[in-house]
């Protein structure tokens, strides 16, 4: 990255329609709202193929509206070694997406940052305490019914405002007042 380059985040789950285009989505308001959307690029992506060129799951898409999120056009693609090198953060939503994520990128010498996207929830449990890494698993709402998107969503808004410090860190970016 140089200094006119963006900062380039990328959330990942499994099939890339519910909880990683949430994710994204609620991370790019959160950048919006900081005045950081110019600065900071966000995608997402899965680590399956399962659902390649599907949208967004239409429940995450009506969770979000609901909350007053505005999902954009949303294809759902697998993330795949090369393109990890040209993000600067992947968070991924659970401890087996960091691990397929980190034997992807073995090997790929500018591989991102790969981190959990609730090490960044100051009220997830912290690794340091003793708590296993599954514990910081965003949970997967597909199976259940409607109840768990808003579970999920919630993770997912707690979550973003630690990426958006870390992301501000990053770029040596003080919070506005």
């Amino acid at each position: 990255m140089t200094a006119s380059d963006p900062y380039r985040v990328l959330v990942v789950c499994t099939g890339n329609i519910c909880r990683s285009p949430m994710g994204e989505v609620v991370l790019r308001e959160r950048l919006r709202e900081a005045g950081l959307d110019g600065a900071v690029e966000v995608a997402s992506g899965g680590v399956s193929d399962e659902e390649r060129g599907n949208p967004i799951d239409e429940r995450a898409h009506s969770v979000l509206v609901e909350r007053g999120y505005s999902p954009h056009v949303h294809r759902a693609h697998r993330v795949e070694e090369e393109e990890m090198a040209a993000y600067d953060l992947v968070l991924a939503m659970t401890t087996e997406h960091a691990r397929v994520l980190r034997r992807r990128a073995h090997g790929v010498t500018d591989a991102a940052e790969i981190r959990l996207w609730r090490e960044f929830d100051a009220t997830a449990p912290r690794l340091a305490d003793g708590a296993a890494e599954h514990h910081l698993d965003v949970p997967d709402p597909w199976y259940g019914d409607r109840e768990g998107f808003y579970d999920t969503l919630e993770a997912v808004e707690r979550g973003a405002l630690g990426v958006l410090d870390h992301v501000r860190e990053r770029l040596g970016v003080t919070p506005r007042p």
